[in-house]
């Protein structure tokens, strides 16, 4: 549930692009494992990304969802996929544990957007920090 303060930024299904490359490769015998993870993705992944948290539902029938607020980011790690147009996204927690997002549209655009969150994050912890001693 969203209150009023918080804002959506992205919310949506993995990017059409990887359905697409992936039933083309699906044609080949050794492409057919990724034909079949890109249909699950479309069919039951989505994301959520707000000024507040990121939810990421997905699983076999999208019955597994996992919510993150900002302040447990440690690190944002990207790389693109699909000739730039989609990208796959790791944020690594505070505990070192890994959220995995896969085909996420204009994921440089949903990169910038979380570092700029967690920028902000830190950024009042540590006046807080220095006005609290």
């Amino acid at each position: 549930m969203i209150n009023s303060s918080e804002k959506i930024f992205f919310e949506g299904a993995p990017a059409k692009e990887d359905l697409i490359l992936n039933i083309l490769a699906g044609f080949t015998l050794i492409g057919l494992p990724f034909t079949v993870g890109a249909i699950v993705r479309a069919m039951w992944l989505r994301f959520k990304i707000t000024n507040k948290r990121i939810s990421v539902t997905g699983g076999w029938l999208g019955k597994d969802k996992s919510q993150i607020s900002y302040s447990q980011i440690k690190e944002v790690r990207s790389i693109p996929r699909g000739l730039g147009t989609y990208g796959d996204m790791v944020l690594v927690m505070n505990d070192n544990a890994r959220l995995e997002m896969r085909s996420i549209p204009k994921f440089r655009e949903v990169e910038d957007f979380i570092k700029s969150q967690i920028n902000q994050i830190s950024s009042r912890k540590s006046s807080d920090d220095v006005v609290g001693f």
